[in-house]
């Protein structure tokens, strides 16, 4: 049980303390790894995945003719994956402008959609992007510069959650992708970061191979593109800007989604966690993702190895500590119900709150659940 308690508690720090501190270290202690930028101007297709999204489309195309990159080296493709609203004919309103629609034919998913549009985009670089989300008018400039680079095969831009008359999700979600983008700076300095951004992430599209329909496209994609040979980079000034869920309770059927898939699709490019080959990459698709999802595990671990050691002061300390997080966690979710969290239970709550949709994200793959398709946030609040 000493043995069982010290392993769990000693991965838990890896992940939350020991891997961000190495990456910090690194970061000091290295040159980093330089992206040849330059100010080139090479033939985009932005593909915008769409499922019902009426209510926003409109935006995001006006947001994407308005951004700042020549308009004839600028393609806009939405692939409307068989919507049942007025997502399509919105589209078609702005054919004259360049604005192309791929209506899939039946519904399959966004990475079916994928498959499908990235053969059909006339651009040598592809970036990805969902319908609610809204770029900066540098966006494009700022992530093409990086493909200069022969190296880069990838760059993921910054995703920011509006904050305003934002709900206790958003905020949560804004405080966890702070989290996020200081890992994915360090890690990317160093050489590639681990996977993309379903909202704005670029590759070269001679190097999109295709994805399974349950595949997590920006985590498999990137990845994919990274045993390649190639780097995945972060560009910070490459900037989209959405909403966050407007509940915890769509935030949280999100993340289980997520996982499923993000589990399934690590299986898929297992290759990476071969050392021999990938060296420190591969400790940080542990680190940053494998681990990070068997959080709850090790927290379960813990947590029983104490109870059979609370004959000792220090053990019984640690049980108390454990129990009374949980406590906390628990009151959180019980105010969580009237939509309004204590800062005092808002930590235990969220960490808790993320850490179970892992657990059940990770069931969920071996239950046999795809997730293929989604709901918009929109259509789930109605």
């Amino acid at each position: 049980m000493v043995i069982l308690f010290w392993v769990c508690a000693g991965l838990i720090l890896w992940v939350y303390a020991g891997y961000p501190l190495l990456l910090w270290l690194l970061n000091r202690m290295r040159a980093p790894r330089v992206v040849q930028t330059q100010a080139i101007t090479p033939k985009v297709t932005l593909i915008v995945s769409a499922y019902n999204e009426a209510e926003v489309i409109r935006t995001k195309i006006e947001n994407s003719l308005a951004l700042d990159y020549p308009g004839a080296l600028l393609e806009v493709l939405v692939i409307s994956d068989c919507s049942s609203d007025d997502t399509d004919n919105v589209v078609r309103a702005y054919e004259g402008r360049g604005v192309r629609l791929l209506r899939m034919n039946e519904r399959g998913g966004k990475t079916l959609g994928l498959n499908a549009g990235v053969p059909a985009a006339q651009g040598e670089i592809i970036i990805f992007s969902d319908a609610n989300a809204m770029y900066h008018p540098q966006t494009v400039r700022k992530i093409v510069r990086n493909f200069a680079d022969p190296h880069v095969g990838c760059v993921t831009g910054e995703s920011r959650y509006n904050l305003d008359g934002a709900t206790d999700s958003t905020e949560s979600e804004n405080m966890y992708w702070r989290y996020e983008l200081a890992l994915k700076q360090m890690e990317s300095r160093l050489g590639s970061l681990v996977g993309g951004d379903g909202a704005i992430y670029a590759i070269r599209k001679a190097l999109y191979r295709p994805l399974q329909a349950a595949d997590l496209s920006d985590f498999v994609n990137p990845m994919q593109i990274s045993l390649q040979g190639y780097r995945n980079v972060y560009e910070p000034e490459a900037i989209s800007f959405e909403n966050g869920a407007a509940t915890f309770d769509q935030e949280f059927r999100r993340k289980v989604r997520i996982v499923a898939r993000a589990w399934r699709g690590l299986l898929r490019v297992r290759a990476v966690l071969n050392p021999f080959r990938f060296g420190f990459f591969t400790l940080q698709v542990l680190s940053h993702k494998l681990l990070r999802w068997l959080i709850p595990v090790f927290l379960l671990g813990a947590w029983c190895a104490n109870l059979f050691l609370l004959h000792s002061p220090f053990y019984l300390c640690a049980g108390l500590v454990q129990t009374l997080f949980y406590v906390l966690a628990g009151i959180g979710l019980l105010q969580s119900q009237r939509k309004e969290i204590a800062r005092v239970f808002y930590v235990p709550y969220y960490f808790c709150f993320v850490n179970y949709a892992s657990l059940l994200g990770i069931l969920s793959y071996y239950r046999g659940q795809s997730f293929t398709t989604w709901q918009t946030v929109r259509e789930a609040s109605n």
